[in-house]
């Protein structure tokens, strides 16, 4: 048992119960699976908002990241294309994912060095602020490639706070 002073005590467990309800408190088990159990006598509501609060502060501070993603055609125009890894560019600035996705129509797969030639294309515009996390495969009658931030860019977000 830690008591009110935080100096751990080993008593019974009737003894820590009696001790509890004299000061009005709760006997709040800490970590069941040590030997014999830590158990603490404090206000069992005030204990459960401080790790809910905890908890809310945790989910705060983390990082969602999503993915974003782009598609394209193996035909695309420079101005189309130029679009297109611009907001990549920022998608990426802000931390995210971005996915690209060429997609083939009707005979077109037949070109799929085309493709792939314009996958290389991004990856050569995007390598300054951008990894490739999964190269450009074909599946199907698409080829993909996902791209994340590079590590040292840092994101808009993170500067803002």
């Amino acid at each position: 048992m830690i008591g009110e002073g935080s100096e751990p005590v080993v008593i019974a467990r009737d003894e820590a119960i009696r001790i509890a309800r004299e000061k009005d408190l709760d006997l709040v088990e800490i970590s069941p699976d040590q030997s014999p159990p830590v158990v603490k006598i404090i206000d069992y509501s005030k204990f459960r908002f401080e790790q809910i609060k905890r908890a809310k502060e945790a989910k705060k501070r983390q990082k969602i990241i999503h993915i974003k993603e782009i598609k394209m055609r193996p035909s695309i125009d420079s101005h189309d294309y130029a679009h297109k890894v611009k907001h990549a560019r920022d998608f990426l600035a802000d931390g995210d994912k971005v996915k690209f996705t060429i997609m083939f129509r009707g005979r077109e797969i037949v070109h799929s060095q085309l493709g792939f030639k314009v996958m290389e294309n991004v990856q050569n515009d995007l390598q300054d602020v951008a990894v490739i996390e999964k190269k450009a495969s074909q599946e199907g009658r698409n080829i993909t490639m996902i791209m994340s931030p590079t590590p040292s860019s840092g994101s808009k977000k993170n500067k803002a706070e």
